[in-house]
């Protein structure tokens, strides 16, 4: 099994994100295709958002937010997973959430009807992704 790059002294929150970046990205090359879309899909954003979050190139943080369903999608190692979240508190001191707030996520698939207007399907998109978001979010607090 591939191991992800060690992680190198971080000199600041630059260098540590772009860490943490390398971490997923290798994760990412390591998982089979259309993990990113999964992952995009997850998220609730476009492909190009996993791009970014993804590459060590882009500067964009990753939200704390979006962790446990980064684990769960892609299928981190503890390994992997202790080796992100160490790149992550260095560059995010205090954000990084607790162990047993992970969640295992699972994807599922629908099918819509094309409205034929590009912003219209990505109203759609989003009025779903909404839906789920609120749902999940009350069966959370539901404890069950």
């Amino acid at each position: 099994m591939n191991r992800p790059p060690a992680i190198e002294p971080a000199v600041g929150p630059d260098d540590a994100i772009r860490a943490y970046k390398g971490v997923l990205s290798a994760v990412l090359e390591q998982r089979p295709s259309g993990t990113r879309q999964r992952l995009a899909d997850a998220l609730g954003k476009h492909r190009s958002f996993v791009t970014q979050i993804s590459s060590p190139a882009y500067p964009t943080p990753i939200p704390a937010r979006h962790l446990p369903l980064i684990f769960s999608v892609c299928h981190f190692s503890a390994a992997e997973r202790d080796q992100f979240l160490a790149a992550y508190q260095v560059a995010h001191p205090g954000k990084a959430p607790l162990a047993a707030g992970v969640r295992k996520v699972r994807h599922i698939s629908l099918t819509v009807p094309d409205l034929g207007d590009d912003k219209q399907n990505a109203a759609l998109d989003r009025a779903i992704y909404d839906f789920i978001h609120r749902i999940t979010s009350i069966a959370g607090k539901g404890g069950g």
